[in-house]
Formats: structure tokens, sequence, C-alpha cells
């Protein structure tokens, strides 16, 4: 159960439950911050959740063995993401430099930035991302502005049985047609996360965007989610949960219960991260052998699966950023990017998932990267646990008949509109 725990902690971001911090436009001191130690050396300090460290503890070992003069320690931050981002906050919030490199949540880049907390990486801090996918570099932009470096990744796979369905089914529709097929094995048809809690988010988001909608615009604040294209997203959640094609207990399962129940041969499809795969390939899974992986299912072929992962931001308050950038650019190089993919931890390097030797070992990087070239990241927008929040309650509502789609998504656009003033 170690290995699940640690996946689905690191796969399923919790909103904040503390209190926001109120969002300020970057002030003066953070302006003048920007400005200085851009070329300052040294020892630097690297935070990050306990969850996660084993992945980064070799990397930081191989960087300090090569950089004796610029040692990177290791700061263990709580295991959990709400702890984690409120112990950083207190530490930015107070202008301290005790921490020079941050992995952050993807969805909490937005929020530093527009608290003037991150250094820009322009001018001399420039990194190259040429090689990175673009939706992880998305995930790291704020108003166009790269605010960090992509470190990890992550998107959410369809898993279905091989042994009941020949091949992944084209689209939705084919999915939901297919779910007789389910029925005469009693099994259910598809299993996902639709708990009131951050999976919703997820689910609902990868609803929105696959047929064609958003939840917020570029600007981080203004509500697009009463579309017609969100509100098919959200309608095609909802229709497939009142037929019983999505699995009734999705509405009680996080990211673990999917887990078991898909491995225990007691659904035909899965919504979940690449994670399950080596689950449902160990010795007693009742899927063993029977299982193949693909994009989630969108209206006319592959959707859109949400963004997971690690961004690493550079404290704006810093003293040696001119470190700190170069051991965000060693993360991203080949060897550290490969030996995530070693170990679960989705790459953010493109051409890692073409590696022949890596795909033997694990047959759905392939699928993973399709997934990756065409997810969105989480809603980009410094006001992020309160959006969470407004998703997760009118999804839910809606999925469980408690509101209609025209009402969950208006509601949604009301409380995100608040949320940003």
């Amino acid at each position: 159960m170690v290995q699940i725990t640690r996946a689905v902690r690191r796969a399923a971001v919790f909103a904040t439950a503390a209190s926001l911090v109120t969002l300020t436009a970057c002030s003066s001191d953070s302006g003048d911050a920007q400005s200085e130690n851009l070329d300052g050396r040294g020892p630097i300090t690297f935070a990050m959740g306990k969850n996660d460290t084993d992945k980064l503890t070799p990397v930081i070992e191989q960087w300090n063995a090569a950089h004796p003069d610029e040692k990177v320690e290791l700061a263990e931050l709580a295991g959990e993401a709400d702890a984690q981002r409120d112990k950083l906050v207190q530490s930015l919030q107070a202008g301290n430099s005790e921490y020079d490199v941050m992995a952050l949540d993807i969805t909490w880049t937005a929020e530093f930035a527009a608290n003037g907390w991150l250094q820009p990486l322009t001018d001399e801090l420039a990194i190259d991302t040429s090689g990175l996918l673009p939706a992880t570099v998305d995930s790291a932009t704020y108003r166009d502005v790269l605010y960090a470096g992509p470190q990890n990744t992550n998107a959410q796979l369809l898993y279905y049985r091989n042994d009941l369905v020949p091949a992944a089914p084209a689209d939705w529709k084919a999915l939901t047609d297919s779910c007789g097929v389910a029925a005469e094995n009693n099994v259910d048809c598809l299993l996902t996360q639709l708990k009131q809690y951050e999976g919703l988010t997820v689910n609902t988001t990868e609803a929105i965007n696959s047929w064609g909608g958003s939840v917020v615009g570029e600007d981080g604040s203004t509500p697009e989610v009463d579309s017609p294209e969100a509100k098919a997203g959200l309608q095609a959640l909802v229709d497939a949960y009142a037929a019983g094609q999505i699995a009734k207990t999705s509405t009680s399962s996080t990211e673990e219960e999917t887990n078991l129940a898909f491995v225990d041969g007691k659904s035909m499809y899965a919504y979940n991260w690449p994670y399950m795969y080596s689950n449902a390939e160990e010795d007693g899974s009742a899927v063993q052998g029977k299982v193949g992986v693909a994009p989630i299912a969108g209206p006319n072929g592959p959707g859109a699966s949400t963004l997971g992962g690690y961004n690493n931001g550079i404290n704006v308050n810093s003293e040696a950023k001119a470190t700190a950038r170069d051991f965000i650019e060693f993360i991203q190089s080949p060897e550290v990017q490969s030996s995530f993919a070693d170990q679960s931890f989705p790459p953010v390097l493109a051409n890692v998932y073409d590696d022949e030797s890596l795909i033997a070992k694990y047959p759905y990087l392939p699928a993973l990267k399709t997934a990756l070239e065409t997810a969105v990241p989480r809603p980009v927008t410094p006001y992020y646990s309160d959006v969470s929040r407004a998703i997760q309650d009118n999804a839910y509502a809606a999925i469980t008949g408690g509101k209609s789609v025209d009402q969950a998504v208006a509601d949604m656009s009301s409380a995100i509109e608040v949320a940003s003033k």
C-alpha cells in the first residue's frame, strides 16, 4: 500500500483548507528583489514535499558531487499538499530566503507568481523550454512570463480490459455504447473519481476541456465556464452517471478506490494516473496481462487530460539565483528525466517518451505522451483553491441531480467572479 499511497498523494492535490493569502500585485519591494542576485552563486536549499523526495535525493547527490561549492540541501516539507503550501506561504510572506528553489504543485504557480514571490525565468535566468512538453510550460507560465521550470508531469489515462474489448474506444460515444459488454460480464463500465474533492476538479475540467470549453480566461480571473462547450462537457458526465455508464461508486471514489477496484477486476474501464499500470500488472492482480491504456476519451477522439506534476520556482529573495537556475535546468537534463520515467514519475522532456528501452519496460509511455501532448493544466489562476471548490461543489450537485447543468455552470461562474475580486 505504500506505493499506492505515494502515487495517490502526488496525483491528487487537495484544495487548501487554510485561508487564502490576500493577493497583491508585485510590489516595489518584489520588483527590486527581482533585479537582485541574478548572478549569485553558492549553496542553495531545495524545498519539496516528503512524499516524492526519494526521486530527487539521487539527483541532488549527483549535483553535489559535481558542484562542491554550490551544494543543494534538501528541505523536506510535510506530506500533505495544504501543509506544504502553508509552510512556503508563511516563509515567502515574511520575505525569507530560507528556500531557494521550491517544488510547487502546478496549481500554485500562478498564485505565487501573482504575489511576487517567484523570480521570472527571463533574460540571464532564462531556461531552454524547446524540448519540454508544451502543456508543462503552459502550467509554469503566468501572464506570458515563465515563472518556474517544469520538473515532472502527469496525465490521466483510460485503462481498459482488453480481454473484454479488443481495443480502446475511439471516442466518448464508443465508450458509452460499449457498456453493454461490461453488463454482460457483471462488471462496472467506467470507474473514475467523482467524489467531492480535488479529483472531481480533475475529472470535471477534463470533460470541459475535452468538449472545447474552459474554466477561466488567460488573465486567470475572467470566468469562461458558462459556455455551450463547457456545458456539453459537464452534461456528458451527468448523462453517463445517470445512465449507469459511469459507475455509481464513482461519487465516493478517489484514485485509490479506483485503483483497487480496477485491479480487482470490478470495472471494464477506468480513468486514473499512470501509476495504476504497475499495480494492474503485479502478481495477484485480477487483470494482470489483460490491460490496455489509451488517452482519455473525448467527443471526437482522444480527450484533453488534466495535467499534474511539479514546477520548480526560484524564491525572489534567493541570494544564489544563478545556481538555482542551473539546478532547475539540471533536473530537466535527459539523464535525470530518464531516471524519473524509471520511477513512474512522468518526465517533462518529450524525447524521453520515445526511448525504446523505457517503452519495453513501461508500455503505457506512448499513450501517456499522446495524452500529455493534448493535456490542459487545471485553471491557471491566482485564486485556484476557490476556483477548485466552485468546480467541485457545483459539478457534484449536477452529477448527483441536485442542480441542472445550466444552473451548475452559472453558479461556478458566479463563484469564480467573486473569488477574483
